[in-house]
């Protein structure tokens, strides 16, 4: 994908995902109401989805460029609503379960690496975008370079995602006969990769970046030129609670109109890596007005 297409896609999926309605019939809605009476914001977060939303052995707290971006949203939800606190309590999901934790209640805000989709809103509701990545390949350097050198060999992929969707449906497009191997997390991908199991491993390439520092061999490790996919990112939200998706969306707005959201780049990635000015113009698009 061209440097050109990919901007005019990416702003097209920030101006869709700004622009999003929810349908309010199915809804249980009064999350504002709940957190005003007992003062309580649930962050669902991903323990295996670095950099954006983690868990580091020995520490309380999770970690994570979108952890962060919540963190921010509860303060100024405490803001919004003129409380006095907003006390976080972080609610731990998988790939699996994520969207469960949102439906069922368990959590309020999901906040990891989540694509938004259409036919995911039909489960959640999503905000304006937090991030927008690119799937890529992670591969080794003693091995094919691209996709179309993966004839007949195996690709890793982490199971039950759009990624992994977009892999297939690549791989079919292309007529490359490759085997596709759903891996239970990135960590097992990696492994794979680092043992040669594999011959690449296939997630958003902010990731993928983030997993080769994980590598036993870093320097046997690189990723791929070319992106493949285009992955807008945004926090789920209860479906159908328009009251609450506006407060998390004018929060969002106001991160990224006042340059928030650049300190929280920088204090989540500590200079491993620069906002693109793709990703720019993006907080640009999406900071709605009040």
């Amino acid at each position: 994908m061209t440097s050109k297409r990919l901007f005019a896609a990416l702003a097209m999926a920030g101006l869709v995902i700004a622009g999003a309605g929810a349908a309010a019939s199915d809804a249980a809605a009064g999350t504002l109401d709940r957190l005003r009476q007992d003062k309580t914001l649930r962050i669902a977060y991903r323990q295996d989805a670095p950099p954006f939303s983690f868990q580091t052995p020995g520490r309380a707290e999770p970690e994570g460029f979108i952890v962060d971006i919540c963190r921010a949203v509860g303060k100024s939800l405490t803001q919004q609503l003129a409380l006095p606190s907003l006390n976080i309590v972080y609610v731990p999901v998988t790939v699996s379960d994520r969207f469960e934790a949102i439906q069922q209640g368990k959590a309020d805000l999901l906040c990891e690496a989540t694509t938004a989709t259409l036919s995911r809103r039909e489960m959640v509701d999503f905000s304006i975008a937090t991030f927008v990545d690119g799937a890529s390949l992670l591969i080794r350097v003693d091995g094919p370079q691209s996709l179309q050198a993966m004839a007949g060999r195996k690709i890793g992929v982490l199971g039950g995602t759009t990624t992994q969707e977009a892999l297939n449906n690549s791989l079919k497009d292309m007529n490359i006969a490759a085997e596709v191997v759903a891996a239970k997390t990135h960590s097992e991908g990696l492994a794979m990769l680092d043992a040669n199991e594999i011959s690449a491993y296939f997630a958003d390439r902010a990731i993928l970046q983030s997993l080769v520092k994980e590598s036993k061999d870093p320097k046997k490790l690189m990723l791929a030129n070319n992106y493949l996919t285009v992955e807008p990112y945004a926090l789920g939200l209860p479906h159908g609670d328009e009251d609450f998706r506006l407060a998390v969306d004018r929060a969002l707005s106001h991160l990224y109109r006042d340059g928030e959201i650049t300190k929280i780049f920088a204090q989540s990635f500590q200079g491993q890596m620069e906002p693109s000015g793709i990703l720019r113009t993006l907080y640009l698009i999406t900071g709605l007005p009040d």
